[in-house]
């Protein structure tokens, strides 16, 4: 009886001991693929952060050249109007 005891609770053990592999093994896993998801998350982030940069860099551009085609027109517009100012002295 004695020896019966001790083969289950031999048993036992290496069932828990493989359990307890399993377990450590699937934690491992579960870990490694967290850490996937942190480094794509960080890429997206990154990517998206570039994006909007470029975005914003687009939009000064175009604020720019609207401001040097409002500024140009409006040069125009006071040279024709100082062009004409000055033709109506000389009548």
């Amino acid at each position: 009886m004695k020896k019966l005891a001790i083969s289950l609770a031999m048993v036992a053990a290496l069932g828990v001991s493989a359990c307890s592999e399993k377990t450590e093994e699937a934690a491992e896993v579960t870990a490694d693929s967290a850490g996937a998801d942190v480094e794509a998350a960080a890429a997206d982030v990154g990517a998206a952060t570039e994006a909007a940069v470029d975005d914003a860099g687009a939009a000064v551009d175009a604020a720019a050249t609207d401001a040097a085609v409002a500024t140009d027109a409006a040069t125009a517009e006071v040279g024709a109007e100082v062009e004409q100012a000055g033709e109506e002295m000389q009548k």
